[in-house]
Order: structure tokens, then C-alpha cells, then sequence
């Protein structure tokens, strides 16, 4: 199977791309973000690598088809586990937290959480492939990131916000002025998951209450980007983290993938960004867009 036919992606405008693998069919898939900028682009989380992204990327001219631009790009992994980290081996730079660097240059499928079975994959990659056979293929990481760093892209800058707590390099990166948020595994739709290899509790309480302080400071809406979407289903609430993560929802304030969230219980589907204001949130459970709407 070749890289098109694996991946596809959706473009959400302003330089960002949405990009799935169609055929990893499981609640561990990752979403893989793609964003552009004037003179670095970046790619979020980078899947299982069981194809090249870097080839379906050039493939489909999501980094523009002038032949003069000539951006680096940057992978960077949210968290070390295989489904974000498992295709960063396919980039010659390779960004991930402090804590995970030696997870991930010793391809330690232990840290990774390489739990992957053949009834996640739809459709095998190639002839007699096994989900037995797969691991993280060890990659040294060039950009080593710590809590503050940011990332220049040129037109946009996204701050480093360490969340530990699913596990302990998990990271977001917040680009402050577009009012973006990428949470990689800090929230996400389904059951909090604290049990895994380094994940810590009371980390992850810490890391819940600090995103939703930082969503409750923004004097505007935000777009939380998250990871391990189950696309379409309905928001969930709660009232404290701690039963977030006991009892399964993401968070308290209707935190889920894809939408402007802003103060608690009220969103804006993120579809509606070009025809509202990002201030004028509203009551919804609409989801922001399907899997039919990726490019196929």
C-alpha cells in the first residue's frame, strides 16, 4: 500500500493540516497535525510510521508547490507512546521532551507502549504484514524540549507547556496569538488514561487543572487541538479533574477535539470559524467535521 492511499488529510485553512491513517482503526489513533509558517514548518505527532509521511506530504503539495520554498520541517512528538512517535524516524529533525529523548533514541518499545493488534489494521500495509512485528523504530532527537521553549515558525511561535501526567514527557504546544492549543495525550476524547508505563496520577491532575486555568485565562475563544479522536462523538462534562480521570471524560468545560472552546459548558464548532466570531461561543454538541470530510 502506498503512502496515498494510507494517510489522508483535510486542510482546516491558514497553514493547518489535519492528517489520518484510514486504515489504523482503533481509539489509539492519533490525529497528526500539520502547520505552516513563514519560515519553519512543523509537523504534531507523527503516527505509526508504517508509511512515509514525509512522501504523502510532498506528494500532495501540503507545503506549498512553489520549488523556491524551502522551509525545514520539524517532527516533534507530543509524548513518546507509538501511535504520535512511531513515524518520527522518517524526519531528519525530531523534536520531543527532555524526558522522553532516551525513550525514543534507544527505541524502547517499553516506554513507547507498543501495543498494537492486527484487528486495528483495516487493511494491512503490505503483504503478510503482523501487528506482532511492529516497534518503534529508535530516532535521536535534534531538538531536546524543555517547558517555555518556542517554536519559531517565522508568522507564529508555539510555546512549549509541559503536561505530565499520561506520560512524563507529554507535552502541549500553544500558539498564544492564533489561539491555538495542540494537546497531544493532556486531553483527549475518551477515558483518561494514568495507568501506562511513567504515567503519575496526581501529574495529571496537576496538568488537567492547568489547562483549564489557561482556558479559562484567554480573554478570547481557544481551538484546543486534541489527539485519539473518536471523530463524532458527544462532548462530556464533569466537575472536578480528579473525577475526570476516575470516571472517564475529558475534562470539565466541554473540552474536546476540534473545538473553540472558551469559558466552561460553551464552544463553537471549529466548521464555523469563518462564518462567526470566535467570541460569540454558543451551546452545541455538533461535531466539527467528519472522517468523510478528510480527503480520500
Amino acid at each position: 500500500m502506498s503512502a496515498a492511499d494510507w494517510y489522508a488529510h483535510k486542510s482546516l485553512g491558514d497553514g493547518l493540516f489535519w492528517i489520518q491513517e484510514r486504515f489504523y482503526q482503533s481509539e489509539n489513533r492519533a490525529n497528526i497535525w500539520l502547520l505552516r509558517g513563514t519560515h519553519q514548518d512543523v509537523v504534531i505527532d507523527t503516527g505509526l510510521g508504517l508509511r512515509s509521511l514525509p512522501d504523502y506530504i510532498d506528494a500532495n503539495g501540503l507545503l506549498g508547490k512553489d520549488p523556491q520554498r524551502k522551509n525545514p520541517l520539524l517532527a516533534v512528538a507530543t509524548h513518546a507512546h507509538f501511535d504520535h512517535s512511531g513515524g518520527l524516524h522518517q524526519f531528519q529533525q525530531v523534536g520531543v521532551h527532555s524526558a522522553e529523548v532516551d525513550a525514543l533514541a534507544n527505541g524502547d518499545n517499553f516506554e513507547t507502549v507498543t501495543w498494537l493488534s492486527d484487528r486495528e489494521i483495516a487493511v494491512a500495509p503490505s503483504p503478510g504484514w503482523r501487528a506482532r512485528h511492529y516497534k518503534v523504530k529508535a530516532v535521536q532527537p535534534t531538538h531536546i524540549l524543555q517547558e517555555g521553549d518556542v517554536i519559531n515558525l517565522g508568522d507564529r511561535q508555539l510555546t512549549v507547556l509541559h503536561m505530565p501526567g499520561h506520560s512524563r514527557g507529554s507535552i502541549c504546544l500553544h500558539d498564544r496569538d492564533n489561539k491555538l492549543l495542540f494537546s497531544g495525550d493532556a486531553v483527549y476524547d475518551g477515558a483518561m488514561i494514568d495507568w501506562l508505563p511513567y504515567s503519575q496520577v496526581s501529574d495529571y491532575i496537576s496538568s488537567c487543572e492547568r489547562l483549564i486555568g489557561l482556558v479559562d485565562s484567554e480573554q478570547d475563544t481557544t481551538t484546543l487541538l486534541a489527539q485519539n479522536a473518536s471523530i463524532g462523538s458527544r462532548p462530556c462534562t464533569s466537575a472536578e479533574p480528579e473525577h475526570a480521570l476516575q470516571n472517564s471524560p475529558r475534562l470539565p468545560g466541554e473540552l474536546w477535539p476540534g473545538w473553540l472552546c472558551g469559558r466552561p459548558t460553551l464552544a463553537v464548532p471549529a466548521k464555523a470559524k469563518g462564518s462567526r466570531k470566535l467570541g460569540e461561543a454558543q451551546e452545541s454538541t455538533e461535531r466539527c467535521f467528519n472522517m468523510d470530510d478528510l480527503k480520500l
